[in-house]
């Protein structure tokens, strides 16, 4: 049976406002709509960094729009303390793990390897950079499978000793309310995931 990883989520963030305490947070996003409803639920828990690491995305043109995105989004929500980490964009990282999966379906064993490239690369800055939380926004997504998603953040906060937010963001509305604020905010949302395969499902 498949964890429950929203109530999961809510008892970690409930011990953390009775601890008093506000620890950092290394906040993989994949885009401005994803991140709006996210940040709108962690921002009073965390000092919360984002980190824009996405080599999935094609076009590079993309790629720097979303970025862009997030860019204007943080100040219009009010979060001018939150900074972006944007590592340089470099889809072969992407295309070489992902060799031999191009005819795959989206949503399958391509995409968990996707996933887990950008949240290893979050866990190592973040270990890097003595963070002590690490989580992304991808399970907002009703695309997204959350399943994976948190078992290879559970599986790295073992390698590399930073804990991982569980978290399934699509619960409680989640995903109706990425799109509200994308709404009130004018965000672009794009029709697919982000790389060449994605577009080519349409999903």
């Amino acid at each position: 049976m498949n964890t429950n990883y929203k109530l999961v989520m809510d008892k970690e963030l409930d011990s953390i406002k009775k601890s008093g305490a506000k620890p950092t947070l290394l906040l993989h996003v994949c885009c401005a709509p994803c991140s709006s409803a996210v940040l709108e639920v962690l921002r009073t828990c965390f000092d919360i960094t984002v980190f824009f690491y996405n080599p999935n995305i094609s076009p590079e043109a993309e790629f720097v729009f979303r970025l862009d995105e997030l860019k204007r989004l943080l100040p219009a929500m009010g979060l001018n303390e939150v900074s972006i980490v944007a590592p340089e964009y470099d889809y072969t990282e992407f295309a070489d793990i992902v060799s031999g999966m191009e005819d795959l379906p989206e949503g399958g064993a391509r995409c968990r390897k996707c996933y887990h490239l950008r949240i290893d690369k979050t866990f190592a800055y973040a270990a890097q950079n003595g963070f002590d939380y690490v989580t992304t926004t991808l399970s907002v997504s009703p695309y997204k499978n959350a399943q994976w998603l948190n078992e290879i953040g559970i599986e790295l906060q073992e390698k590399y000793g930073v804990k991982y937010l569980c978290s399934d963001f699509k619960k409680g509305n989640g995903y109706k309310r990425s799109c509200e604020l994308s709404k009130e905010f004018d965000l672009y949302r794009q029709n697919y995931c982000g790389c060449v395969y994605s577009k080519r499902d349409e999903v």
